[in-house]
């Protein structure tokens, strides 16, 4: 859904919708800055760079080309040294959001809470019965005989 808000880069007023959260100037100098940092990494010398050497030879900040590679704008399969931080201990990663080692412990921290009985199971085994009110159309309820 479309709503007014502020750019969080320039403070301007702007139609924030699910796809653009930053305002039409904004936007244009992240795809100028985007166009950079792609003619950088395309020229064959390039390709071994690591995400810091992107940094500083382009100009772009970290979390810039971060954001481009988590949109997949940049694909990582062409660039075998640039990763982006595991969420949780922040290891340089190449897929996903968390690294193996993160994500096994917290499999490991889960399975236990998923192998235990629900707190909220029902006893089929129990003698209680269960009454329902029966409401008219104005919500009064029946009269009685």
């Amino acid at each position: 859904m479309n709503q007014l808000a502020n750019c969080p880069k320039c403070n301007a007023l702007f139609v924030k919708n699910e796809w653009q959260s930053i305002c039409h100037a904004c936007l244009k100098e992240e795809e100028k800055q985007f166009d950079v940092v792609y003619d950088f990494l395309r020229k064959q010398k390039n390709r071994q760079t690591t995400l810091l050497q992107v940094s500083e030879e382009t100009g772009v900040r970290e979390e810039l080309i971060l954001k481009f590679i988590r949109q997949k704008r940049i694909q990582l399969s062409k660039f075998p040294n640039l990763g982006y931080p595991c969420e949780r201990c922040k290891t340089i990663i190449r897929e996903q959001r968390f690294c193996a080692k993160c994500r096994e412990e917290m499999t490991n921290q889960l399975d236990p809470l998923n192998q235990s009985e629900p707190a909220n199971t029902i006893d089929k085994s129990s003698s209680k019965e269960t009454y329902y009110a029966i409401r008219t159309k104005n919500n009064q309820p029946p009269k009685l005989p």
